[in-house]
């Protein structure tokens, strides 16, 4: 008899459900070649018992941790007030859970901390990474993708992408889709105001644009203004092209903070919106662009359809599958509300 002081062990669990030690260790390291019967057996036992896996012991015979690096090339005031890294974050986590996988929340902003990310990493605490890198200067991903792990990256970074595992939002299509709603309802002088150029996202919503108005270089550099994704961003923005294009009538503005801030630049220059101005925005935030004044006409973007893509194709990794090499787009759609 087991003295009942002490934990259970797989040879209580194969006892009482009278099955191999052998049969146990499959079923609760979800192996195959073990019935849905047995396995049902095997699992009631484990129940009765209060038995709970030895992880580190478990991690010695799979050679995983059962954690997921999650890694974010932000600032820390972005990823935790901005909603579309608030977005991610929660989704991951609740995603991960969904496998009985924790979360490893890796900040790597700074020069230093990208460089504890990849040691971090090199040193084989987790079993997979989910990674954001949007900007061109950043050297982790390029280290990163040399690693002996799967890893899936949320959006294009500034790589040849053979090779990879991209899930991205359709930043070009967007743009293209935002602009022609512009266009299509007689406003022929749009201007864009533009994300961070070193940043992927901006530069395929700015090209969307171009795309639709047909701007050369020139009209490029005189129509469009470049913000940070925040509404201070897009005020100062939409200040700076009201003094270049003081008869422009729409805007497309590549984020809803930065199109906040434009209503806020036009309502101080007396302009109206939608009379006199049309305004659109990308991402279509429910908290952001329905509670603008007036609400926001917005191309949306999914960034919980995208983390939950990026940890099935993470897994799909893991558990050995030919995944091939892709950049998966998700669509972009548009809603129509009072600003546009």
């Amino acid at each position: 008899m087991r003295r009942s002081a002490a934990p259970p062990t797989l040879e209580d669990v194969a006892l009482r459900a009278g099955v191999s030690r052998a049969t146990v260790s499959r079923v609760i390291n979800n192996q195959p070649r073990v019935s849905p019967e047995t396995a049902a057996v095997v699992l009631a036992a484990a129940a009765e018992l209060g038995y709970t896996p030895n992880a580190a012991a478990r991690s010695l015979v799979t050679r995983r941790t059962g954690a997921i690096a999650v890694v974010l090339s932000e600032p820390e005031s972005m990823i935790f007030d901005d909603p579309f890294f608030a977005a991610v974050v929660r989704t991951a986590c609740h995603e991960l859970a969904r496998h009985q996988q924790q979360m490893a929340l890796l900040l790597a902003h700074r020069p230093e901390q990208a460089e504890r990310v990849e040691r971090f990493l090199r040193a084989g605490h987790v079993d997979g990474a989910l990674m954001f890198s949007p900007h061109r200067d950043d050297p982790l991903p390029g280290q990163v993708r040399r690693l002996p792990m799967p890893v899936v990256f949320g959006g294009r970074p500034w790589l040849p992408e053979d090779g990879l595992h991209i899930v991205d939002a359709d930043n070009l299509g967007g743009a293209e889709l935002a602009t022609r709603h512009l266009v299509e309802r007689g406003r022929g002088n749009t201007v864009t105001i533009t994300g961070p150029l070193d940043h992927r996202a901006a530069v395929d919503r700015l090209e969307g644009w171009r795309r639709v108005t047909g701007a050369d270089e020139a009209a490029v550099r005189s129509r469009s203004a470049e913000g940070d994704f925040t509404r201070a961003g897009g005020e100062r923005a939409m200040t700076e092209l009201l003094a270049r294009v003081p008869d422009l009538d729409g805007v497309f503005a590549a984020s809803d903070h930065m199109a906040v801030g434009a209503l806020s630049a036009l309502r101080r220059a007396g302009r109206a919106v939608p009379r006199d101005v049309s305004v659109v925005s990308f991402d279509d935030h429910p908290s952001i662009a329905a509670a603008a004044h007036p609400a926001l006409t917005a191309v949306r973007q999914d960034p919980i359809g995208m983390v939950a893509e990026m940890v099935a194709d993470l897994h799909a990794l893991l558990d050995g599958e030919d995944l091939a090499p892709h950049c998966r787009f998700l669509p972009a759609t548009l809603t129509e509300r009072a600003s546009a």
